[in-house]
């Protein structure tokens, strides 16, 4: 059903990722590898009520501007999106109907690379920051988005998403060390107060979000991203 990713010491067998920003809000975030078909629709709502979040992000839709009204989840009724005309990349933002979520700005491109809402949820802000990244040139696409959307980075920030990048060695089965592009993001997370929130809980802990069957390797590519102030 594509790639999934859970904020837990299971994530070895489970491959979602939740975190928790407060006392009643979850995110999750799901790759889902396309969403023309109307089985893996079906497939994806059952998954999204059994997760049951507040937030739901979704990267690779391969949804077209005029196909998006077919993302329909009963009980997440505000449905953000960024699509590709070409049926390709694509991401959503799936907002629950039990909190208040109020969407005061949005950003996104035409490529269905990113999108990002800031405004508040229980009359708290919050920027909220969904990427799919292209295979090719993925660390440096992160950096200069991050760079692009720097005066929109704050204390509320948090970016999730298909990075389709590993950030440290402990990312990857084959344990092979970081390139010159993934260290730079680093530096420029680190710049900005940036943290890897799952690697900052679970320092030790070799948790995998894809497999790579061409390789026999896996890794950790779907991030949950927050900043240093806010990790409490």
């Amino acid at each position: 059903m594509g790639r999934e990713t859970k904020e837990t010491e299971e994530n070895r067998k489970t491959r979602h990722k939740m975190v928790v920003v407060g006392p009643h809000v979850s995110i999750i975030t799901l790759n889902v590898n396309g969403l023309n078909s109307p089985i893996k629709r079906h497939r994806v709502a059952g998954w999204i009520k059994e997760q049951d979040p507040t937030i739901c992000c979704l990267q690779e839709t391969h949804l077209s501007p005029k196909d998006k009204h077919r993302l329909r989840v009963k009980g997440w009724r505000t449905i953000l999106q960024a699509n590709n005309e070409q049926k390709k990349a694509g991401v959503a933002i799936l907002i629950s109907d039990k909190v208040d979520c109020k969407a005061k700005q949005i950003k996104k491109d035409k490529e269905g690379q990113y999108i990002m809402i800031k405004g508040t949820l229980h009359q708290e802000d919050i920027t909220l920051i969904n990427i799919y990244t292209p295979n090719t040139g993925a660390p440096k696409f992160v950096k200069q988005l991050l760079i692009e959307l720097k005066e929109d980075i704050n204390n509320n920030t948090i970016i999730v998403g298909d990075l389709n990048t590993p950030l440290t060695p402990m990312d990857r089965t084959s344990r092979q060390k970081i390139n010159k592009e993934i260290i730079e993001l680093n530096e420029k997370l680190d710049q900005m107060d940036l943290i890897d929130i799952y690697r900052t809980l679970h320092p030790k802990t070799a948790g995998y979000t894809f497999f790579s069957s061409a390789h026999g390797t896996f890794s950790r590519i779907d991030h949950i991203l927050g900043t240093k102030a806010n990790i409490n």
